[in-house]
Formats: C-alpha cells, structure tokens, sequence
C-alpha cells in the first residue's frame, strides 16, 4: 500500500520539480541555491590512492540487502534528530514542534519529554540533531542542536525521567552559541565521537563565503568539549572548527577505526559523501563534486542532487549508509578504509518518502527516520514513521 501511494506521489513531486528550484532536495529554495537539477546525474565514486595501512583492509560485498522489520512508530510530526537510550527506546526531536519525545521500541508509544524553549523555527530552522552525553548513564543530559531568533546553538538539558511526562526536561544550560543561522542550510546534526568530544555540522546559512572563512563558524564541522569549549588537538588555534569548506552538513558517522565520515548537500550538481581530516577544506563554493585542485579534499562518493540530499548517515556492516531526502531512498556506500570498494547501491527509493536520520541500531540492524512533515512531502496516513531495518 505504501509503494503504491508513493508512487502517485512521485508523479505530483515530478511535476512541482518542473515548477520549483531549490537545493539539493528542495533543502532551502530561493536562498543560497539557484536551483537543482531536472534529470538525475550519474553518480560515481572518486578514486583515490589508499595509504599502506588500507590496503589490508577487507571490504564488504559489493552488493547489499535491506529488510524493513517493522515499523517502530508512527504519527510523529517533522522529526529531525534520533538518540537511542541505553534500555533500547529512543528520544526524537520535533524540528517544528521545538519538542522532544520518547518512542517505546517495543510498543511504539510516545512520551513527550517537554518543549525545548528558545527554539525559533522557520525553513529549515528549529529543533534539530539530538546527543546523549557520554556520562549520560550518570549526568543524565540529552544535548541539542537548535535555531533561535539570532542564531543557532547547542544547548544540554538534564532528563529527569521520574517527572511526569511533559515536565522532564530541565532548563536549557548553553554550551556554544554563535551558528550563523538562515531559513536555509542550518546545518544541525550533533555526535559524540569515540574521543568523547561533540561534533557539530553547520551550514553557510544561504552566505557561501562563509564556508571558506575559517573564522566564521558556517559551513564548517565543528569539534568542541562537552562543555563547549575547543577540543583538544583542534587544527587552527583557540577554535572549535575541525574541518572548513562545507555548504550543508547534516549526516556524521564514524567506521569500526574511528574514522570520520560526513554528508553534505550539493547545490546544482553533486551531494557528497566525504570522508573527514582535520584541517582540511572540503572546497565550497569554489567546488562542487570532485575537483581538480589539489586544495580541496575530494569525496568518497557523490551523487546528482536529486538522486540524494543527503541527511543522516550511520555506519554498519562495512558500509556507510545515507538517507535521503529528495532523492526518497536510503544509500549504501561500501568501504574499504575510506575509499569506496563499489558503486552506491539505492535501497527503499520512493517507497516511504524523505528520509531524514538513519542510526546504529547495533550490529545489522538500523533505525530509519522517514521525514514527510517536514513541509516538503507529501504526508498520508501514519508519517511520519521510526522503522527498524536489517541491512548487509
């Protein structure tokens, strides 16, 4: 039922294409984007020389599966940032709502933990990417990314989980502020790394010179303490950006190595897939896609901007996996070490709409967060939807 009604709303996005122009997946149309592409860009993947210590690294097959479970829960309304509780359920945030909700995984139910206050939303501002501290079991503070009338910032909340529901979010306590916001390209997926410091993508905010200007913090991925200050080892003095030239960035994932993996939204030509150094610039506005000028690093992995617009991304299996948003299908990127070992293979295209965060679920197994209320789809019965997926 949910492939047929997908597909007559294929049609009706088809013809809006036609009428409309908007960045990579319609993720901030008329600022900072002239516009994407009508006709789908091969995608392919960008060859690169692999370090000795790569070289004896075993890569995944090259093709993979994905088996929808079940779905988790539904009804829920413009979710954006996805954060498993060590028992197994799962916290949500509500990007228009400015709220943040428990999802039984056994059952579905849904607990509203409270409203996060000072959340301004607009275009592609609110509430967004959503971090359990790494002493979460013992300080208990759920971190998150979200726009406010002057800008976006981080902020930690203490969950108090004994508290009756709506009432179980204590205030917000600010830990970076400063995100150059706009109705478009805000960025907002947030990630402890396994050095236990924060990582924060941001977008340019619809200024593209901000990507390259090292002391904007636009366009960047940001790595910070857990109280907010410049992590330790940081590549350019006294200052929380740890990688610079990029336009939109919404998906963070590291492999099995620890290595860093990023998604971000093209403009007229490529989305990419890259793989993180510190220090490094990642090229735009001067690139796109792959370049020829030794300055930029190169993608892992691009795609034509509406075959993607990428969002979250999650590692498992050898694999980096990529929701997409107007491109309404979920990626799968083998690795070997960090480059790609095969060409991307689509899953699930068009049969649940946007897809907007995709996490670790342990092992196998992914959660997938389908994004069809967030003013940008097409929403019937039961969107927005968590579901479970079993993935090689």
């Amino acid at each position: 039922m949910i492939v047929q009604r997908r597909a007559v709303t294929a049609v009706l996005a088809a013809a809006t294409l036609l009428l409309t122009a908007g960045c990579s997946s319609g993720e901030g149309q008329g600022v900072g984007g002239s516009g994407g592409t009508d006709t789908a860009s091969p995608r392919r993947t960008s060859p690169q020389s692999s370090p000795p210590s790569q070289a004896t690294e075993e890569a995944p097959p090259a093709k993979g599966s994905v088996k929808v479970v079940r779905t988790v829960a539904e009804g829920l309304k413009s979710p954006w940032g996805l954060a498993p509780l060590p028992d197994g359920d799962l916290l949500v945030s509500s990007r228009d709502d400015g709220t943040i909700t428990r999802v039984d995984t056994e059952t579905g139910g849904k607990t509203v933990l409270g409203e996060v206050p000072g959340v301004s939303p607009a275009g592609e501002g609110g509430l967004m990417g959503l971090a359990l501290s790494p002493s979460f079991a013992s300080d208990h503070m759920v971190y998150a990314y979200f726009t406010t009338e002057s800008d976006n910032r981080i902020a930690r909340m203490l969950y108090e989980e004994e508290k009756p529901a709506g009432e179980q979010l204590g205030a917000p306590d600010t830990v970076f502020r400063g995100i150059p916001k706009g109705y478009v390209h805000n960025g907002g997926r947030i990630a402890f790394g396994p050095d236990k410091m924060l990582y924060a993508g941001t977008g340019e905010s619809g200024e593209t010179g901000l990507s390259q200007d090292r002391s904007s913090l636009g366009g960047k991925i940001l790595r910070m303490t857990p109280e907010g200050e410049p992590a330790p080892g940081n590549p350019f003095p006294d200052s929380a950006v740890y990688s610079y030239g990029h336009r939109n960035v919404q998906g963070l994932a590291w492999d099995t190595k620890q290595r860093l993996f990023a998604a971000e939204f093209g403009q007229d030509t490529w989305d990419e897939l890259n793989r993180i150094e510190p220090g490094d610039n990642y090229g735009w506005p001067e690139a796109e896609g792959d370049s020829d000028d030794a300055a930029f690093h190169n993608p892992v992995a691009q795609w034509g901007t509406d075959e993607a617009s990428p969002s979250g991304i999650a590692h498992a299996e050898g694999s980096i996996w990529m929701a997409g948003l107007r491109g309404q299908r979920l990626w799968r990127v083998p690795l070997k070490g960090t480059e790609a070992a095969a060409d991307p293979q689509a899953f699930l295209e068009g049969e649940y709409g946007r897809l907007r965060t995709v996490v670790s679920a342990g092992g196998d197994k992914l959660w997938l967060v389908t994004s069809e209320t967030d003013g940008r789809g097409s929403p019937e019965g039961g969107d927005d939807r968590i579901l479970e997926l079993q993935v090689t």
